[in-house]
């Protein structure tokens, strides 16, 4: 290897070693303003942080690209039909249509930050209602990952433990159809592969995850799931006081 190659190579290992500086993370996003679920400790390696693809997020998660399709095929079939005057009104509301959703996935993506730190994965996510939820990395005992083309994809954590988080409270950053034990899902993130990879290490700590790297399988969930805590009393969440101890949390700000 000539000194060009090490240099390269040494550069990049003290970037992924050197972490995130804190402070950036409230500068970038939707702010958690030290709130304990939504901010790393002082103790904790910010390794990664990330949003939605905008495109991607559209066609995904709120299916502008179908509703579109579905829209044009309704006005093709006015016009076949001699209904000219139908045919662009249904045009137009297609147009209208795929715009909103566009908006609403601008909005989703503008107000997501999701945080990997070696402890844990933060979602500062909500719209109308900021919501942040706290995943410690022991918790998680699969993460199951799905390519979405040109390096994005779709990561969705199965949690031990009894279920605290509900689909609403998650939406759109859930694994769809998982409605029992709702699978909190970064959605449309870049280097989607390398940073499944990167989970899987950080959480190599507590045990070997299982993984499963070529897509998500949309089998149903299992009938029941159980860690070794306690469950967490009616209509509150398991606290997380301290990086060592286990729980999942997340709370509106």
């Amino acid at each position: 290897m000539d000194l060009k190659h090490a240099a390269d190579a040494a550069a990049t290992a003290t970037s992924l070693t050197a972490g995130i500086d804190h402070a950036e993370l409230e500068n970038d996003g939707p702010k958690a303003f030290g709130d304990r679920i939504g901010t790393p400790a002082p103790d904790e390696k910010v390794l990664w942080k990330g949003r939605p693809a905008l495109g991607l997020l559209a066609r995904t998660a709120f299916h502008a690209h179908k509703a579109g399709a579905y829209m044009a095929a309704l006005s093709v079939i006015a016009l076949i039909t001699g209904n000219t005057t139908a045919a662009m009104v249904v045009a137009g509301l297609g147009v209208v249509l795929v715009g909103l959703l566009y908006v609403l996935a601008w909005a989703n993506a503008r107000s997501t930050l999701y945080i990997l730190t070696d402890a844990r994965m933060i979602m500062r996510i909500g719209v109308a209602i900021e919501t942040r939820i706290n995943i410690p990395l022991k918790q998680v005992k699969a993460a199951h990952f799905r390519p979405r083309g040109d390096g994005h994809g779709d990561i969705a954590f199965e949690v031990a433990g009894e279920r605290l988080l509900s689909t609403l409270l998650l939406w759109p950053h859930v694994r769809p159809f998982h409605y029992k034990m709702p699978q909190p899902m970064l959605r449309a993130v870049p280097e989607a592969a390398a940073l499944a990879q990167m989970i899987a290490e950080a959480r190599a700590q507590y045990g070997a995850i299982e993984r499963n790297l070529t897509e998500i399988k949309e089998a149903a969930p299992a009938s029941a799931q159980h860690g070794s805590q306690a469950p967490a009393a009616a209509g509150r969440l398991a606290p997380v006081l301290h990086r060592n101890e286990q729980g999942l949390e997340g709370a509106p700000a």
